[in-house]
């Protein structure tokens, strides 16, 4: 009886951390200020951390326990803001919210586009030939990061309710160091990915999550389209959308 006993609170020992991992926070992560600001102005904040000079935001939102992130633009940024959320934190799943370009033949300016998985646009080799992209920066065959399904659909759902059906989509995201103004790198990643938006964050997340094995996804609203005029468009367009993949997150949070 006794060896059970002690066997049994061994086996509780070794899983707390699963335990607490599981209960965790959730991560919450933007690449800009204005991609976090609702988020902050309607969450109950009630400690800041700063970390590597990045402040974490902890409290609550919508009645879920949360730590908010502006972890800072591109692949390198994103990565280390998560890896940050998942050790120091604790979390127990990581949504990204912000804007992105729209790639996808379908998508307007403000749509909505939910991940379901990503993939590194930039990864591969520069040649006599050019650019030739590789599919190791993925976790399958075919260089592709999967978002958790269940997460994917509380956000469609959630998009669903914010913008309507007409407006949100599901898809492949792809992500790259660049800001994409180019009707041709657009064709491109169509074809090689069959991407419905475009961004520079969102694949870094996803990896490190999935190598924790920490549940995401990654929610974007267009606010331009990635080609010739993107830069004019994303002047236009980037608070709103950004404060319509923030809604959508607290949608989210509030079905949860």
């Amino acid at each position: 009886m006794k060896k059970i006993t002690v066997l049994l609170m061994l086996i509780a020992v070794l899983a707390a951390p699963l335990m607490a991992a599981e209960d965790g926070p959730i991560g919450i992560i933007t690449a800009m200020s204005n991609e976090l600001s609702l988020l902050l102005e309607n969450a109950d904040v009630t400690e800041t951390r700063t970390i590597g000079g990045v402040d974490y935001n902890i409290g609550t939102l919508e009645g879920q326990d949360v730590v908010l992130v502006k972890a800072g633009i591109g692949k390198i940024m994103a990565a280390a803001g998560a890896a940050t959320l998942i050790n120091e934190f604790d979390v127990s799943s990581i949504i990204f919210t912000g804007i992105a370009g729209g790639v996808g033949d379908d998508t307007e300016v403000m749509d909505i586009v939910v991940s379901t998985d990503l993939a590194v646009h930039d990864y591969g080799d520069i040649t006599n030939n050019g650019f030739e992209w590789d599919a190791v920066a993925g976790t399958d065959e075919n260089g592709r990061i999967p978002a958790d399904p269940e997460l994917a659909a509380l956000a469609y759902d959630a998009a669903v309710k914010v913008v309507g059906e007409d407006s949100a989509f599901q898809g492949t995201i792809a992500t790259g160091d660049q800001f994409i103004a180019s009707e041709s790198y657009v064709k491109v990643l169509q074809d090689r990915f069959n991407a419905l938006a475009c961004e520079m964050e969102g694949a870094a997340v996803g990896l490190v999550a999935y190598t924790y094995d920490v549940p995401f996804v990654v929610i974007r609203c267009m606010s331009d389209k990635a080609d010739g005029l993107a830069h004019d468009t994303y002047e236009n367009f980037g608070d709103t959308a950004a404060d319509n993949s923030a809604s959508i997150v607290m949608e989210m949070l509030g079905n949860m």
